[in-house]
């Protein structure tokens, strides 16, 4: 997302900027060897052993330079007015239907509707991910999708894509309020420290970039020798602010607790 967004500045959404996204996000996962930054040169299908059982089989590989090309027109068509939040709804359900890569097409399709957002300044910065809504909605996600294929149902669509943009934005204004609130909370905390409260600081500062840390990690942020750095961690941990998670006596892995509860 961050690559992608970046390159927004010298490349408008297209073709060509899903599928550097695709290579980035194929690098060193699930399916990484299934043509990563390419669009599929075979036929695929949805749900079902084979092609013959398959719930769904999207268009034939020769077709896909062409749709995508067609879609990549409808973003672009400045001519007739569509609303923003309705014309990536469309663009989703079509990216996902034409099913352009032999595999993360999903993950893509998802990572699309935020790039697209950021593309028209509709966001400043990714912080709307509708993932985790049509994860938990992940039947009726689909069954709406296949209500358009078959029904042309695109009504519906709309309905549960804006449902799902409508809840996603009012959970993000609850968590963005909790973090301000954890922000002064955890600020208190680190104010009985003492001397020891500017590289507490230091550390909860990296915790919110990257909530997960180490002793090494500590000491590398805040500039302390392993033993300092084991007695600030032993610290934030009584303060509540780190929990250890691995269990062991060596190697040991926290995270910022009170931060990541705010995300689940």
């Amino acid at each position: 997302m961050n690559k992608a967004i970046d390159r927004l500045k010298t490349l408008p959404f297209s073709s060509r900027l899903i599928r550097e996204a695709h290579g980035v996000l194929m690098h060193g996962v699930r399916g990484q060897h299934k043509m990563p930054g390419e669009f599929r040169r075979s036929q695929n299908w949805i749900g079902g052993a084979t092609i013959n059982d398959a719930v769904f089989v999207p268009p034939v590989h020769t077709l896909i330079d062409d749709l995508m090309s067609d879609l990549e027109a409808f973003v672009h068509d400045e001519k007739h007015y569509f609303p923003e939040l309705l014309k990536i709804a469309l663009v989703h359900y079509q990216f996902e239907t034409i099913h352009p890569f032999l595999d993360g097409n999903g993950r893509i399709g998802r990572l699309m509707i935020t790039l697209y957002l950021v593309s028209k300044r509709i966001l400043k910065r990714p912080v709307l991910y509708l993932s985790d809504f049509f994860e938990r909605n992940r039947t009726l996600y689909y069954d709406n999708l296949m209500r358009v294929r078959e029904k042309n149902d695109l009504r519906q669509w709309f309905k549960f894509f804006l449902v799902g943009l409508i809840e996603t934005a009012r959970s993000g204004i609850t968590t963005f309020d909790n973090i301000l609130k954890l922000e002064k909370k955890v600020e208190a905390q680190i104010q009985t420290l003492g001397s020891r409260a500017a590289n507490a600081y230091k550390v909860v500062e990296a915790l919110y970039r990257a909530p997960v840390i180490d002793a090494a990690r500590v000491g590398k942020v805040a500039k302390l020798s392993p033993a300092s750095a084991y007695k600030l961690v032993a610290d934030l941990e009584r303060l509540g602010m780190l929990k250890e998670i691995t269990g062991g006596k060596r190697g040991r892995t926290y995270i910022f607790e009170p931060y990541v509860k705010l995300f689940r």
